[in-house]
């Protein structure tokens, strides 16, 4: 068993061993159980990255294994400079999850963490499966853990906000499925998607394929105008649910795109990059607009990753190094800041149990450190250079420049509008005068949630100012990509 099949394991193996943990009088044991295995889970990512060899773009630390032989599924894993990072995101984030909800979450301990560390080793194999059935297993098993945990300890209209998650994603990947079933015999009776990689086919079926992709990863990310389920689901997801969904559930759906719809669909790609492209406008403008007119914070913030999320399907569809490169960078930044920005939003919650903007009011006056916090992740939301939230946008600005510098100018809008609706929030809630007696007498931060916010703030400030691990891992892959787009002929 290799790395990456540990990183997959690991955690589900653990979050199998809380859900037989029992009730909640054992839920102090079971909270250090769930630590321990989110702990060892980011232990075994880390030599992904320490020992990722950046001069190829080959699959690395790869498994193939017999799995299902009368159909030939393989049990293929492996990563390349496009996934790797995100390997490392996952399994870090479970981390800040196990940590924000210690003292939160006091009913069902078990089944929440459990639910947790299942869903990130699920997650690890998305990133990882080179198979695709694999792929599509660990794809679709994703929505059964966010389901529960949404449809369990959401908010009053939980089970609504669940139901429309789980519809919406589901019926997306059900064209997958036919298009895999397709690649299958086409490519006569093989499952390797590095391999469907290689596959003459005509624009006509290059352009079904897309579209198909295009159905389910599209609600992943989730794009205009099939994004009305995040909203909903944000605002009655716990904490920890809302952190997850932005910080790596959206990034299932873009890395599809760059997985299966540009290598497998190239010439259809660039055909309908057009489309994408006009789509990943709309996000960013007309999003970026709406979340200035909400009043519920989650609500803020989610469609504020709607607006980003736009920003990286852009950067994926001006076919340069620069775009693409630029929107996994955000992908990453996003991953760090909008898990903080909700993160935040939950510590507020859990005092005030209001989401209301309107509710606050001159809280850095009772809470200066989490203020300050507050403020960082607020700045990154708005690109603020040196923080994690810049830097892949910038580089996407840059790539689209090179592409149309009418895009470019449309796309650098979302700068001005994050800025709007983020500062006006920060303004409204942290500054001025303190509100109301709710407001006065509240507690500053404690040190779990010092904890989690400091290391958040750390990777923030560390991406912002040194991304160049990054994107030393991407440069080739991305480049291999590339190339194999722009090269691709018409069968």
């Amino acid at each position: 068993m290799g790395l990456l099949s540990l990183a997959i394991w690991i955690p589900i193996l653990f979050g199998v061993v809380l859900l037989a943990a029992g009730r909640d009088e054992h839920a102090g044991v079971v909270r250090w159980i769930a630590l321990v295995g989110a702990v060892l889970s980011f232990a075994i990512t880390l030599p992904l990255v320490t020992g990722f060899d950046t001069a190829t773009a080959a699959m690395q630390f790869s498994e193939n294994l017999a799995w299902i032989d009368r159909f030939n599924v393989r049990y293929h894993l492996g990563v390349d400079g496009i996934s790797v990072w995100f390997v490392l995101l996952t399994a870090f984030i479970t981390i800040i999850v196990v940590i924000a909800a210690w003292e939160v979450i006091t009913e069902r301990v078990n089944q929440y963490m459990g639910a947790f560390l299942i869903l990130s080793g699920l997650m690890v194999g998305v990133f990882s499966a080179l198979d695709g059935l694999l792929f599509y297993v660990f794809f679709e098993a994703t929505l059964i853990p966010m389901y529960i945990i949404i449809g369990v300890w959401g908010g009053p209209r939980r089970v609504y906000a669940a139901f429309k998650f789980f519809l919406y994603t589901l019926l997306g990947s059900l064209l997958m499925l036919i298009a895999l079933i397709y690649l299958y015999y086409k490519s006569g009776g093989s499952f390797e998607i590095l391999e469907w990689h290689k596959l003459p086919l005509s624009l006509s079926a290059q352009t079904l394929l897309f579209f198909a992709f295009f159905a389910a990863f599209a609600v992943k990310v989730p794009m205009w105008p099939v994004h009305t389920w995040l909203p909903d689901a944000h605002v009655e997801a716990p904490t920890g649910g809302s952190v997850v969904l932005a910080a790596i559930m959206l990034k299932l759906g873009a890395y599809g795109f760059l997985r299966f719809s540009m290598p497998i669909a190239p010439d259809a790609a660039r055909e309908y990059a057009w489309l994408i492209i006009a789509l990943s406008l709309v996000a960013v403008l007309y999003i970026g607009l709406v979340a200035l007119v909400q009043q519920d914070m989650k609500k803020l913030v989610a469609y504020s990753s709607v607006a980003h999320m736009g920003f990286v399907t852009l950067g994926f569809f001006i076919f340069n190094d620069l775009g693409v490169t630029g929107g996994l960078v955000q992908m990453i930044g996003h991953g760090f800041v909008s898990g903080a920005m909700f993160l935040c939003i939950g510590v507020l919650y859990d005092r005030v149990h209001s989401r209301e903007i309107a509710a606050y009011g001159g809280v850095a006056n009772t809470m200066p450190r989490f203020a300050a916090f507050a403020l960082l992740f607020a700045m990154a939301n708005s690109g603020l250079p040196g923080t994690a939230g810049f830097v892949g946008e910038w580089m996407v600005i840059l790539g689209a420049v090179k592409f149309n510098f009418w895009i470019a100018a449309a796309a650098a809008t979302t700068l001005v509008f994050g800025a709007a609706y983020t500062l006006w929030m920060v303004k409204r809630v942290y500054f001025g005068e303190v509100a109301n007696e709710q407001v006065k007498a509240l507690a500053d931060i404690n040190g779990r949630e010092f904890l989690m916010l400091g290391l958040l703030a750390a990777a923030v400030l560390w991406m912002g100012v040194y991304p160049k691990p990054l994107t030393d891992a991407m440069n080739v892959s991305v480049a291999g990509l590339l190339k194999h787009v722009a090269t691709a002929k018409l069968n």
